[in-house]
C-alpha cells in the first residue's frame, strides 16, 4: 500500500498564523472576571495596601479583558472594572455624607475607565496587525484617559491616577522627567508588555506552545516590563544641597471626626494653639530646635481670625511663644455675603497676620466647597446646606516667610498638576500641604501623601503634609517620607528641611510631555479608524 506524501508545512499552518486567522477575544465570563480582576489588582496598589507592582498587572488585565471585543462590550467591562475600582478607593467619601455622594462620585469615575476599555476593544484591529503596538497603545490610552478625567467636568478629580499607586516603586522617579503623566505612561506600558507577552499562549494553545522563539518572544516581553519599572532607577533625583530651614507641622486633632468637628471649631483652634505653646515648652529647655516656620493644616481656624478678636489673640499668644511666624490654615468670611475663602495666612510673632502673605486656595471642590447645582444636589443629599460657596483665588500659593518661600497648596489641590507646579515656577523653595482629613479616614490620609511624595519628586523640592487628624509628615525630594505621624492623635513633629532652586526636567517642561502623550494617542485612535475602515 502506498501511503499518501506528508503535506509540506506552510507559513499558514504556524501559529502566528493560527493567531491572525483565529481574532476571537476570550470568553465572557472569563473576560467579565479579568474586569473584577483588574479593578481588585489596581485598587491594591494604592495606599493602604501600598502593592505598587499590581497596577502594571491591573492594566494588563483589563488590556486582555477587552481586547477583540466590540466596542460596547469594551465600556461594559471597562465599566465593571471601574467600579470595583472607585467604588473600594473612593469608599472614604461615604463616612459621613450617606451614600449617594459616594455613589455618584464612584459611578462618575468609573464611565472614564469605561471608554478606556471601550477605546481598547477598539484599537484592537491595528495591535492584531502590529503586535509592537500592544504596549505603547496601552500606555497612551491611560495617559489619554487621565488627562480628561483630570479635567472634566468641574476641573476634574484626578483621585486615583496610576501615577499616585507608585509612591514606593522605582517608577516614582519618572515624575521628575515627565511629571505625573510619565509615571502612568511607565505602569501602564509594563502592563502593556505584559498583556503581550500573556496573550500568545491563551491564543495558541493548544497549538505548537513549545516553539522556542514564542517561549522567547513571552520571556522577553515580561522581562521588558520588569525593564521598564526598573528604568526609574537611572533617573537622578533633585540634589539636597540646600540652605537649611527648621520647620515644624503642628498636627492638634479634633474633639470628633466627621462632619460635626466643625461645630467645636474653636476647640479645634484651642488645640493647635495649645500644641503650639507646647512645642514652645519644649524649644526653651533645649529638647526640640526652634523652628523658623510653623505650618498649621488647613481648617485649624475655622473661625474667622480677621473679624474673631479672640481668634486672633490666640493664634498672636501661640506665634508670640514659639517667637516664629505660622502659616495658619483659616477660613475667612466674604467677600460677599454667604462667601468664605479657604487660606494659608502667614502670621507673624510681632505684627500678627501678615495680609500679604496670604494663599486663597484656587481650586475649591465641587459640591463640597461650593456647590455648581444647589437645588439639584439637595434632592440627592440632605447635607448640601452645610456648604458654603466658596471663592477661588487667582495667585499661586507663594508665601514669603523670610527665612523660605513657601508653595502652599491646600488639600486636594495636591493632585493637580498645574497648581503645584505654579507655587514652584513662582519661586517656592519649599512645598508645603495643609489639609484636614477629620472628614474621611486614614485611607484617604494616605492616598493623600502618596501624592506629596511624588510632587517632592516632580519638581525637586522637599515638601511636608500638615493635616488636623494626620497623617502628617516630611518628605524629602527623592520621595521618602520623614517623621509621619499617626492617624486621629495630637503631634507635633520638626524636622529640618533643604531650600532648593534646582528645576527639574519636569518643572521646566510643564505641560508638554502630557500633551506630547495625548496627542500620540490620537493618532493612535485615528490610526484605528484607518485600519478599521480598509477591513
Amino acid at each position: 500500500m502506498v501511503e499518501p506524501a506528508e503535506t509540506p508545512a506552510t507559513e499558514a499552518d504556524s501559529p502566528e498564523s493560527q493567531l491572525r486567522e483565529a481574532p476571537h477575544p476570550l470568553p465572557l465570563p472569563a473576560a467579565a472576571a479579568m474586569a473584577v480582576a483588574a479593578g481588585v489588582a489596581l485598587l491594591l496598589s494604592f495606599p493602604t495596601y501600598g502593592l505598587w507592582w499590581l497596577a502594571p498587572v491591573g492594566v494588563a488585565l483589563l488590556a486582555a479583558a477587552v481586547h477583540r471585543r466590540r466596542f460596547r462590550a469594551g465600556l461594559g467591562l471597562g465599566a465593571l472594572a471601574g467600579l470595583v475600582l472607585f467604588l473600594l478607593l473612593l469608599s472614604w467619601t461615604n463616612l459621613h455624607t450617606g451614600l449617594a455622594p459616594w455613589l455618584l462620585l464612584s459611578g462618575l469615575q468609573a464611565g472614564y475607565i469605561a471608554l478606556l476599555g471601550g477605546a481598547a476593544a477598539y484599537v484592537s484591529p491595528l495591535v492584531d496587525r502590529f503586535r509592537w503596538a500592544w504596549p505603547p497603545a496601552t500606555a497612551l490610552l491611560w495617559v489619554v484617559q487621565e488627562a480628561v478625567r483630570d479635567r472634566a467636568p468641574y476641573g476634574g478629580f484626578p483621585w486615583g491616577r496610576l501615577a499616585f499607586s507608585q509612591d514606593d516603586s522605582p517608577l516614582l522617579r519618572l515624575a521628575a522627567v515627565g511629571g505625573a503623566p510619565l509615571v502612568t505612561f511607565g505602569v501602564a506600558l509594563a502592563g502593556g508588555l505584559l498583556v503581550t507577552a500573556a496573550w500568545r499562549p491563551w491564543n495558541l494553545w493548544p497549538a505548537r506552545l513549545a516553539r522556542g522563539r514564542l517561549v522567547l518572544s513571552t520571556a522577553g516581553l515580561a522581562l521588558g516590563a520588569v525593564a521598564v519599572i526598573a528604568a526609574g532607577l537611572l533617573v537622578p533625583t533633585a540634589p539636597r544641597d540646600g540652605t537649611p530651614v527648621t520647620v515644624a507641622i503642628v498636627q492638634g486633632n479634633v474633639p470628633r471626626m466627621g462632619l460635626d468637628f466643625n461645630a467645636q471649631r474653636r476647640a479645634v483652634l484651642e488645640n493647635h494653639v495649645t500644641a503650639t505653646i507646647a512645642l514652645a515648652g519644649r524649644v526653651a529647655t533645649g529638647q526640640e530646635p526652634r523652628p523658623d516656620l510653623v505650618v498649621w493644616p488647613e481648617n485649624a481656624s475655622d473661625v474667622d481670625p480677621l473679624r474673631d478678636a479672640t481668634a486672633a489673640r490666640r493664634i498672636s499668644d501661640a506665634a508670640a511663644a514659639i517667637r516664629a511666624p505660622i502659616l495658619v490654615g483659616g477660613i475667612l468670611r466674604g467677600p460677599a455675603q454667604g462667601e468664605v475663602r479657604n487660606v494659608g495666612i502667614l502670621w507673624r510673632p510681632a505684627t500678627g497676620p501678615d495680609l500679604e502673605q496670604t494663599y486663597v486656595k484656587r481650586h475649591p471642590v465641587p459640591f463640597a466647597e461650593y456647590m455648581p447645582l444647589r437645588d439639584v444636589a439637595r434632592m440627592v443629599s440632605k447635607e448640601v446646606d452645610r456648604v458654603a460657596d466658596m471663592v477661588a483665588g487667582d495667585r499661586p500659593g507663594v508665601i514669603q516667610t523670610g527665612p523660605v518661600a513657601v508653595g502652599d497648596v491646600i488639600c486636594f489641590e495636591v493632585a493637580y498638576d498645574g497648581i503645584v507646579r505654579d507655587t514652584v515656577t513662582n519661586g517656592a523653595g519649599i512645598l508645603a500641604v495643609q489639609t484636614n482629613n477629620a472628614t474621611f479616614n486614614v485611607a484617604e490620609a494616605r492616598q493623600q501623601l502618596a501624592m506629596v511624595r511624588l510632587r517632592a519628586v516632580e519638581h525637586g523640592r522637599e515638601s511636608l503634609m500638615s493635616s488636623t487628624v494626620g497623617v502628617s509628615g516630611f518628605v524629602t525630594a527623592d520621595g521618602a517620607t520623614h517623621e509621619t505621624t499617626g492617624f486621629n492623635t495630637r503631634e507635633v513633629v520638626v524636622r529640618e528641611m533643604r531650600i532648593s532652586g534646582y528645576r527639574t526636567l519636569a518643572t521646566r517642561a510643564g505641560v508638554w510631555p502630557e500633551v506630547l502623550l495625548v496627542a500620540l494617542g490620537l493618532v493612535l485612535l485615528a490610526g484605528a479608524v484607518v485600519v478599521r475602515r480598509r477591513g
